[in-house]
């Protein structure tokens, strides 16, 4: 048995102990850290707690677990300048406000295993804190530029997976509509005509499982800020555990623990830059 421990932190204030763990350990697997709440094996300034206890900045949080080696990142490919990964949710691919280890740091770690005078790999796109799936990761900066020249251009191919509230009619279609980031509020806005600091959006579903909660793949043509998440609850069929543009009784009768959203599919072209990747599909399943 070993034990983790950590001083919360300011921006840790207000945060659930489990969410609180994931972010500050994701070393830790979902087992382990699910088996040590059903023993009773989580202590907030010495006394027991269970999963959904707020915690306070300055408390200390203890999580005793039988885990002796440290997961690393779930690799689904790499070689010589890639490193292709299934990012857990909770975990940020690089720092933000609220702190914690981040997937940048558990790959540097990875690839330093092998050699210690590794460059840390450098991510190439995003996915948000509570989204899971593949994300995408350059051993060096040419290999870098060029996937990010990749995403930018929509030259590769990249699918989701969600469950959303309801079924949506049609059962497949691809919608339009314009994106208003509100920076200060950290969230975006969803418009049928455009206004001033809109910007163009362009989604296309599938729905793969009809019912109350609806399974469906999404592809994106633009890439925008929260756009999957916004634009299916402006659609009327928020993502089922996204309590900021969802249903949060929904959630809340359904049981819903964190956002049914994840990177499942990605085809590469890079256009002739990297010959060996071009047509590489590489596909994970969703958690849910």
């Amino acid at each position: 048995m070993i034990v983790k421990e950590m001083t919360v932190p300011p921006q840790g204030e207000g945060e659930r102990a489990d969410k609180l763990i994931r972010r500050y350990f994701p070393e830790l697997p979902e087992r382990s850290v699910r088996d040590a709440f059903s023993r009773k094996d989580v202590k907030l300034d010495g006394k027991r707690v269970p999963k959904d206890t707020v915690v306070r900045a300055g408390q200390v949080l203890k999580i005793y677990t039988a885990e002796e080696n440290a997961a690393g990142p779930e690799v689904v490919y790499e070689d010589a300048r890639i490193l292709l990964v299934n990012k857990p949710a909770g975990v940020s691919v690089e720092p933000d406000a609220k702190g914690g280890v981040t997937l940048t740091d558990l790959c540097a770690a990875y690839v330093r295993k092998e050699n210690p005078a590794a460059e840390a790999p450098m991510a190439c796109h995003r996915l948000d804190n509570p989204t899971c799936g593949l994300c995408l990761f350059a051993k060096d900066e040419e290999t870098k530029e060029i996937l990010e020249d990749m995403f930018r251009n929509r030259s590769m191919e990249k699918e989701y997976e969600c469950l959303v509230r309801g079924l949506p009619k049609p059962p497949a279609a691809v919608c339009t509509a314009y994106l208003v980031k509100d920076a200060k509020a950290a969230r975006v806005r969803v418009t049928d005509r455009p206004e001033e600091g809109a910007k163009k959006i362009v989604t296309g579903y599938e729905t793969k499982e009809a019912g109350p909660v609806s399974r469906l793949r999404v592809r994106l043509m633009t890439g925008r800020t929260h756009q999957i998440r916004a634009h299916l609850a402006a659609l009327g069929h928020p993502i089922l555990g996204d309590d900021v543009y969802g249903d949060r009784a929904f959630n809340r009768a359904k049981k819903a623990r964190g956002l049914k959203l994840c990177a499942v599919r990605m085809k590469m072209d890079t256009e002739g830059k990297i010959p060996e990747l071009d047509g590489k599909e590489f596909e994970i399943r969703a958690p849910f």
